[in-house]
């Protein structure tokens, strides 16, 4: 028996917490399924619809670059019409977008589904973050955001473990009716639940933001270039893993899932360390500046041997070394953002990581567009993972220049 009536709110207040942070963990778990089950099939696609290695290059970017956009204005969209209605509204839809893909059958029909599916997908990072806020007291919100942001490389983990598996069991149109149909599941139990209570001032309007002001400060400038050296590496290997080890390894559909799912694990991994190293450095004393930039030296390190994927004598050891640099590139990028909540105050963060990911996603795009010329051309994945090894300390050296040392938050 509780011990009296607020007790019993607590507890059932807590439930409800821990039922909306799986919700959100699950949505943004589908996100990541549905954006990469195009990489998973590719080989099957392509053979089907006989593409060439620019077609599924301009296939990707497409993508990046109707995310890049809609992150401009998902954020608005959500406050515009509410977390419970705006959250259900872009599950629905990027989940239709998904399912649209089975009934593609021209590179303009996929070129329309893709571009869809990555503005809809757009609203699930302002939407998890706006949960946080909504529901969560300030000291329970990290918890929450840091268990969410773990959702990306589950849904990473799980699509090349099923996806594969589905599409030679039930065909490839099958598999994208059946992930999108998950979405639309979720949909239902969305508005099933009931919602904790609201925070005070959570729904109070942000003070308004001068665009060209803060493009002017040399702290928006190290998160932009810092998203667009790193960011570019994310996408291109959330697109282009599968294809390696299909084109260096022989692996076929059915064998392709196993060590895909071993490098988002390690990435995983990665997420959780790259916010443990430096609070633990700070534990011990090292100042802010040091411990966030000593922690991204050693990620930026931890990248440098991936060009050796190559000269792998199996997938597995392959999977390992690519597991390391996106475990590497999860802690780097755990930094970044964590570099935005050193510098700038909470009225200006969610608007700096805005225009710092538009960019990082065009920086994206970029990327996946050099690989399929690189490809294509016969020059192969050496130079693009080159470039992947080199980006990591090379947006250190960036943000160093740009901010030589970390200063507490004044404005």
């Amino acid at each position: 028996m509780y011990g009296g009536h607020g007790t019993m709110t607590d507890a059932a207040e807590a439930r409800r917490r821990s039922i909306l942070t799986m919700m959100v963990f699950v949505a943004i778990a589908l996100n990541y399924v549905d954006r990469q089950i195009i990489a998973l099939l590719k080989p099957t696609l392509q053979a089907e619809f006989g593409w060439s290695e620019r077609d599924y290059s301009h296939l990707a970017s497409v993508f990046q670059f109707a995310a890049a956009i809609a992150f401009l204005g998902t954020g608005w969209f959500i406050d515009r019409v509410g977390l419970r209605r705006g959250f259900a509204l872009g599950v629905g839809a990027w989940s239709l977008a998904a399912m649209a893909h089975a009934v593609a059958t021209t590179v303009g029909g996929f070129v329309v589904v893709r571009a869809a599916l990555g503005v809809f997908e757009a609203t699930g990072t302002p939407a998890m973050v706006k949960s946080a806020a909504t529901y969560f007291p300030v000291a329970r919100r990290s918890t929450m955001l840091g268990i969410s942001n773990m959702a990306p490389n589950v849904g990473a983990i799980l699509a090349p473990l099923s996806i594969p598996l589905l599409a030679v069991w039930l065909g490839w149109q099958a598999t994208f009716l059946i992930a999108g149909g998950l979405g639309l599941v979720w949909v239902v139990a969305w508005y099933a639940i009931r919602m904790p209570e609201v925070q005070p001032h959570a729904q109070e309007a942000p003070a308004p933001i001068n665009l060209s002001t803060q493009l002017r400060d040399r702290r928006q400038w190290a998160l932009i270039l810092g998203k667009m050296l790193t960011d570019q590496v994310w996408w291109f290997m959330l697109f282009f893993i599968p294809d390696l080890f299909h084109r260096v390894f022989a692996l076929s559909q059915g064998q392709i899932g196993p060590p895909i799912a071993l490098i988002y694990a390690l990435a995983a991994l990665g997420a959780l360390t790259g916010g443990w190293l430096p609070s633990r450095l700070i534990g011990r004393g090292v100042s802010v500046n040091a411990a966030r930039k000593t922690s991204m030296a050693i990620f930026g390190c931890l990248i440098l041997p991936v060009p050796l994927v190559l000269m792998a004598g199996n997938a597995w050891l392959a999977a390992l070394i690519i597991g390391v640099a996106l475990f590497a590139h999860q802690g780097f990028s755990t930094n970044i953002f964590g570099l935005a909540a050193d510098m700038f105050p909470a009225s200006r963060i969610g608007t700096a990581i805005g225009i710092a990911a538009f960019f990082g996603n065009l920086s994206g795009i970029f990327m996946i567009e050099f690989a399929g010329w690189s490809l294509e051309s016969g020059a192969g994945y050496a130079t693009l993972l080159a470039i992947c090894a080199g980006s990591y300390l090379t947006a250190l050296c960036v943000i160093h220049l740009l901010i030589p040392r970390i200063e507490p938050r004044t404005a």
